[in-house]
């Protein structure tokens, strides 16, 4: 047997492939084990990634998830993590002028003055996973008590263990042995998951513009205007968003989100082919807005889970020996919550194979 430290393989730096991580890391304490991150963007955050401008002169932002909101009972059952986040001033609660926002019972919300990647960073480096970026999985290969992993990059390499956290649609495309290891009823239930697709559009202002509008964070929920219906459906202003006094050396920025109805029309379309109708719809909302210096778009293909696994509590183990699960908010629900219980869910799996 090998004295070299177990190796784990998590395919995902989003929320829960980092909240694992770290969590493994923290249970297993004095227990060597090589814990590696892979993901095929250039930085960590899946659905909870910020944008940096190239001109440093602009806010960043939240591409992504927006803000985190919490209900009464998860306050309270996962309050050391949001203590946690709040001590180390990786959230703070959401303190500004929000429209349109639907009346809530109880419960809290809170924003990321670093911007919503910083959640999972910190959890990242909680976890002293190596980490690399730009590696996307292309292939499983079962190779005894081990899985053989492949990168559409090139290489790859051997682990003892392997998470996988991608969007579920992702997961079926793997090629090698997975289709192999999965039972007919697993298939069935991994292809009734479903998403929400949308499109986000950043704009970035130089220092000293004025936006023009009154209010921090909008929903726009009750307008109908043929096929503008549900064009935009929410728009935030940085750093107003975070009630944070603004950097005079840096412009606002403005984020919109479409709704989903229009991501659906238009998810096979081309981001060039998008960005138009959003800046058309965008003026005719705020026709008062300043010229930007830069514009960013992005398509969240699978931006939220709308129809989860049926019978699944946080994931799905596909393989014991060599373990092999499967996880993230398609196996509970799309907020920090879910994914929480959802990682929280495959410790003792994990632990016993180490």
């Amino acid at each position: 047997m090998s004295s070299s430290p177990p190796r784990v393989l998590v395919v995902g730096a989003g929320l829960t492939g980092s909240l694992f991580a770290c969590l493994l890391r923290r249970k297993l304490k004095d227990r060597k084990v090589h814990i590696v991150v892979w993901d095929k963007a250039r930085g960590a955050g899946g659905r909870m990634s910020t944008f940096r401008p190239p001109d440093p002169s602009s806010h960043s932002a939240d591409l992504g998830a927006q803000y985190i909101s919490t209900t009464r009972e998860y306050a309270h059952s996962h309050h050391s993590f949001y203590s946690e986040l709040l001590a180390a001033g990786v959230l703070r609660p959401l303190d500004c002028p929000v429209e349109g926002l639907r009346q809530k019972d109880g419960g809290v919300d809170y924003v990321a003055p670093l911007g919503m990647s910083g959640v999972v960073k910190h959890f990242l480096q909680q976890s002293g996973a190596e980490v690399l970026f730009e590696r996307q999985a292309s292939g499983l290969y079962r190779r005894r008590a081990s899985w053989e992993v492949r990168s559409k990059q090139g290489g790859g390499g051997q682990f003892d263990a392997v998470l996988l956290t991608i969007p579920v649609p992702q997961i079926l495309q793997l090629e090698g042995d997975l289709q192999d290891v999965m039972s007919s009823e697993q298939k069935d239930v991994l292809c009734g998951v479903s998403y929400s697709s949308r499109f986000a559009l950043a704009l970035f202002f130089p220092p000293g513009a004025d936006v023009g509008v009154p209010w921090a964070i909008r929903y726009y929920n009750n307008y109908d205007d043929g096929d503008k219906a549900n064009v935009i459906c929410y728009a935030a202003v940085e750093p107003r968003k975070h009630a944070t006094e603004a950097d005079a050396s840096r412009g606002p920025s403005l984020v919109v989100h479409t709704g989903a109805p229009f991501g659906l029309r238009h998810v096979e379309c081309d981001i060039e082919e998008v960005q138009p109708i959003i800046l058309q719809e965008l003026q005719r909302l705020l026709p008062s807005l300043p010229q930007p210096i830069s514009i960013k778009c992005h398509k969240w293909r699978y931006s939220q889970v709308t129809s989860a696994a049926a019978g699944c509590s946080g994931h799905m183990t596909l393989s014991e020996r060599p373990l092999l699960v499967c996880a993230g908010d398609a196996f509970t629900h799309s907020n920090f919550d879910g994914c929480l219980v959802s990682a929280l869910s495959m410790l003792d799996a994990f632990a016993d194979v180490m």
